[in-house]
């Protein structure tokens, strides 16, 4: 990889991690993409893209807990739903075409919920309403699924409609979506490394991994001083949706 190419990629996983973690997601999908133009094995890219999953959501779980938004109780089934089937979706070996149109039409899907949210979502959130428990399992279980079979975190997914329902308050959405894809990148990798799809370059992954480190920090503090950063998920909404409809259309 060209040093200044490597550059340009690294200041794009700072900028991406910053934004991403202001409304308690990874990065994850955007991550993939990217990497997808600088890294021809699509093992390594799914690998890379969950490592760097973690290291943003872990500081960004962190920092959410210490300001007392997880409710234990009420991420409890999503979360415990969604980690065996992130670990199963692991497991699945799929082809590099099959690989990219399954994460193309997730990211186009999540793109897709992002921009209807940030239509349809209210300046002030409503007060939230219960749903089943039956639901939450069932979404945490698809989520959690998908994440592991195309390398995301699955917060992209669950957060959107998460908000759609009135589920939670903002910041308690943002603050599952981060515990949830922490959770979720860990049992990712963890189904990769048993079915022998762990690969890595750690000579391009720790610039990476400091990247989004410190872009992560900084998302989620400013996350915390903001009460619904809609701009910011209708803006991540096009360009997930833009790039899921590039790779199904390029793999198909």
């Amino acid at each position: 990889m060209m040093e200044t190419s490597f550059l340009w990629l690294v200041l794009c996983f700072f900028a991406i991690a910053a934004l991403y973690s202001s409304v308690g997601f990874g990065g994850g999908s955007s991550y993939l993409a990217l990497l997808a133009l600088f890294l021809p094995n699509f093992l390594e890219i799914k690998t890379t893209a969950l490592l760097c999953n973690l290291v943003v959501v872990s500081g960004g779980t962190y920092l959410f807990f210490k300001q007392g938004l997880f409710d234990l109780k009420k991420f409890a089934p999503l979360v415990i739903s969604s980690v065996p089937a992130a670990f199963i979706g692991a497991t699945i070996s799929l082809s590099q075409a099959v690989f990219f149109i399954c994460l193309g039409t997730v990211l186009a899907l999540s793109g897709a919920l992002l921009i209807v949210q940030f239509f349809l979502q209210p300046q002030v959130q409503p007060a939230t309403t219960s749903k089943p428990q039956a639901f939450n399992i069932f979404l945490g279980t698809s989520a959690g699924l998908v994440s592991g079979l195309v390398g995301i975190g699955g917060g992209i997914l669950v957060s959107p409609v998460l908000h759609l329902l009135k589920w939670a308050q903002p910041k308690t959405i943002a603050a599952l979506a981060s515990f949830f894809i922490l959770v979720n990148s860990f049992a990712g990798l963890l189904g990769q490394a048993v079915s022998g799809n762990f690969k890595a370059d750690y000579m391009v992954l720790f610039p990476l991994l400091l990247a989004v480190f410190l872009g992560g920090q900084l998302g989620t503090r400013v996350s915390l001083k903001m009460i619904q950063p809609r701009a910011v998920k209708g803006l991540t909404g096009v360009f997930v949706l833009f790039i899921g409809l590039k790779l199904v259309l390029s793999y198909s």
